[in-house]
């Protein structure tokens, strides 16, 4: 059986003027079954057309910012780094990926785009705009759990991962300083932290789409919930 082509969105170094990957975004994929390529970072509309329509499914990665404008806010001192072309190729991508109901994965910055993509709100950074107790913003190594999860019965993700759960929670890695403030039409939460902020969310309307705050990249060989969001992604995706 031929493996899904799995479309992995590259992150970008402006220091070193490059594109770059984690690679257990790579690796995570492929462990799960599927075949991971690095998608080039263009806003040509039919090379956007041509990249949805060959590859099986999505991954939205981690990296910088969202734009504040791309959910109607002006930009605060406080906002980190953004990315004029990986906001412009990520809105071309998602467009034409939901248009054709294909798998979609988000991660840490993959939610958050996501999200104000399709009419939601970010906060521009936690400590100032959110303060918590709860860590968001671990130091390494990225593998060790930051802070627990309650994971939303009768979501598809409690579905997936109900019966290593403790307690309906779930134990996660975080590292963000930006994050889900008000929540898009058409998507609902399947995760929140034990503060309250929305860690999770999916569409109930489409084949696969799911995207999460923390980071199975980096835990996945040592975490069965991880493994599981990539094999539940993959699968989708054939």
């Amino acid at each position: 059986m031929n493996k899904p082509l799995i479309g992995v969105v590259p992150l970008m170094d402006y220091e070193k003027e490059s594109l770059w990957m984690v690679p257990g975004y790579m690796d995570g994929i492929s462990q799960a079954g599927g075949l991971p390529v690095i998608l080039p970072l263009t806003d040509d509309n039919d090379d956007i057309r041509r990249l949805a329509d060959l590859c099986d499914g999505f991954l939205f990665t981690g990296g910088h910012d969202v734009e504040p404008s791309l959910y109607g806010e002006r930009r605060l001192d406080v906002c980190g780094e953004t990315s004029t072309e990986r906001d412009k190729m990520e809105r071309l991508l998602l467009r034409e990926v939901l248009a054709l109901d294909k798998p979609v994965l988000g991660i840490c910055r993959g939610i958050q785009f996501i999200n104000a993509a399709l009419g939601g709100t970010l906060y521009q950074d936690l400590p100032s705009q959110r303060p918590s107790d709860t860590q968001h913003h671990q130091s390494p190594p990225y593998h060790i759990p930051a802070h627990s999860d309650k994971i939303i019965k009768g979501s598809p993700l409690y579905d997936l991962l109900k019966d290593i759960l403790e307690g309906g929670r779930l134990m996660v890695n975080s590292y963000h300083h930006s994050a889900v403030k008000t929540i898009a039409p058409g998507l609902e939460v399947c995760a929140k932290a034990n503060d309250g902020l929305v860690e999770g969310l999916y569409d109930p309307k489409r084949r696969f789409l799911l995207a999460i705050q923390w980071h199975p990249e980096f835990d996945y060989k040592v975490n069965e919930a991880s493994r599981r969001i990539f094999k539940a992604f993959v699968g989708a995706s054939k």
